[in-house]
């Protein structure tokens, strides 16, 4: 019973994974699925999945139950009417929920884009320790004694003495009987990611725009954390000025001034200079506004400072500008004249919902 119970489940699952790979541009607009996320998985809500069963077909009246009487007629008579009312027309909308990990996701996601695989850089200098319990010994802080071992030992010495009395067991262990836990530590090899997300927060980013970069860094997020054990996110919002601020208020934080994209990328430039080793951290970094800048200078500025501190030290710069009905676009037009050769940085361009796909397939083919 237990094989064919797996076999169904792994039917099931594998039907699943067709309607999410047949949908997944659908799903991937949809900010309601977002909202599902649980620690390690998601819940996509789906069109009602039907079990395969049997559909008796015409017989011609020679099975079973081909008796006298025409079609139509009861079968048997009761009392009062069932059904009292009238009936609706049509079927309801029927759906599921499905939970689906994250790494599962990201395998769709992956094979969906045809995304590479990434060779993280700097594994071989970055190393976490782990101490493991491996056995007992007859020293160590008290911390450590191993309760069951030590009482184990006092009343085997103490049966070997004759000193246990059954009818009254008392066990009282002495110093050569503590036994203490003993670990060894064991260095493991951990390729360490780091994202940094900046957003334009001022007043012409709105709701519909930050609600698809919130979205895109979902999925960006998911495809990096099935590519490393250890990813860290970091979120920087500006507006003329810039700030490091906690993932909530990123998202929902609006102000009314003016846009110096420059403050963001110095910021970003001195986070990574003060927390994060480029030899020993695969570093991204992605910005999302709608295009516009405070002038031409800061434009300059952010070239220099991207040319000079930012992709010496990163896998990769994204820029993805939103469309915004107060933006002017201008500022990935001088991201490409500048950066025309630039494998590191890629541009993308997200005029609504339906780009985020294409964007995330753009910013992830360079398996980097």
């Amino acid at each position: 019973m237990i094989p064919r119970i797996e076999k169904d489940h792994r039917r099931f699952r594998e039907i699943v994974r067709g309607r999410i790979r047949d949908n997944l541009r659908r799903y991937v607009s949809r900010g309601d699925m977002i909202a599902r996320k649980g620690k390690d998985t998601v819940s996509i809500p789906m069109p009602q999945i039907d079990i395969p069963r049997f559909i008796h077909g015409d017989n011609q009246g020679q099975g079973v139950g081909q008796g006298e009487g025409d079609e139509g007629d009861p079968v048997g008579e009761g009392e009062g009417e069932g059904g009292a009312g009238k009936a609706g027309e049509g079927e309801g909308d029927k759906s599921v929920e499905v939970e689906v990990s994250l790494d599962e996701l990201a395998q769709i996601l992956g094979e969906e884009l045809s995304l590479p695989r990434i060779e993280p850089r700097g594994s071989q200098n970055l190393e976490t320790v782990k101490d493991r319990y491996v056995g007992l010994r007859t020293t160590g802080p008290e911390s450590l004694r191993h309760f069951k071992a030590t009482f184990k030992r006092a009343l085997r010495r103490q049966i070997a003495m004759g000193t246990y009395d059954p009818g009254h067991p008392i066990i009282v262990p002495i110093r050569e009987d503590r036994r203490y836990r003993s670990w060894r530590s064991e260095p493991k090899p951990q390729s360490n990611a780091v994202i940094i997300y900046m957003m334009d927060v001022s007043g012409s980013m709105g709701d519909e725009q930050k609600e698809i970069v919130r979205i895109e860094s979902f999925w960006i997020d998911t495809w990096l954390r099935s590519q490393y054990k250890g990813l860290e996110s970091r979120y920087i919002i500006h507006d003329a000025t810039a700030r490091e601020v906690e993932r909530e208020v990123f998202f929902s934080t609006r102000e009314s001034g003016g846009t110096m994209i420059s403050s963001a990328y110095r910021m970003c430039a001195d986070l990574i200079e003060r927390e994060f080793d480029p030899s020993n951290w695969n570093i991204y970094a992605f910005h999302f506004s709608d295009g516009d800048n405070w002038s031409v200078d800061d434009t300059a500025t952010c070239i220099k400072l991207l040319r000079e501190q930012l992709l010496p030290s990163l896998n990769q710069f994204g820029y993805g500008q939103v469309e915004s009905p107060y933006g002017s676009g201008q500022f990935i037009k001088d991201l490409r004249s500048a950066f025309a050769e630039e494998q590191l940085l890629v541009t993308s361009e997200i005029k609504t919902k339906d780009d985020i796909m294409d964007s995330i397939g753009e910013f992830l083919k360079g398996g980097r």
